[in-house]
């Protein structure tokens, strides 16, 4: 399976982050173009791939997660400011045989990433 997938998954609360609204951009020169934009379902997955397969290309991409409205929007948020904003994540394709998996797990001051399976 080739393409780019995410999920994102809420560490402070041990569970998927449902909800998160994610823009894809790709580079083009020195500008990014936004592609297209995604929410995580229940899961904290997009209901499809990120890039499906086919439309995989070799070049720098960036998803944005919209982690702030993510963290301000829970019943128990306590009214703090989330010290992340939007975590933003750049990466390249440099073989489109290969899957590329871009997980999030954040927290309201805190987000990592690494490239999965």
């Amino acid at each position: 399976m080739a393409g780019i997938s995410t999920h994102v998954l809420d560490t402070d609360r041990g569970r998927p982050a449902a909800g998160v609204k994610i823009e894809l951009s790709v580079r083009e020169g020195d500008t990014w173009r936004m592609v297209k934009t995604m929410t995580t379902n229940a899961d904290g997955r997009t209901d499809g791939p990120v890039v499906a397969a086919a439309d995989a290309r070799v070049g720098e991409y960036q998803l944005e997660f919209h982690t702030d409205a993510y963290f301000k929007g829970l019943p128990d948020a306590g009214g703090e400011e989330p010290f992340v904003d939007n975590a933003v994540v750049r990466f390249s394709i440099f073989d489109v045989k290969q899957h590329y998996h871009v997980p999030l797990l954040c927290t309201p001051g805190s987000c990592t990433t690494y490239r999965g399976s």
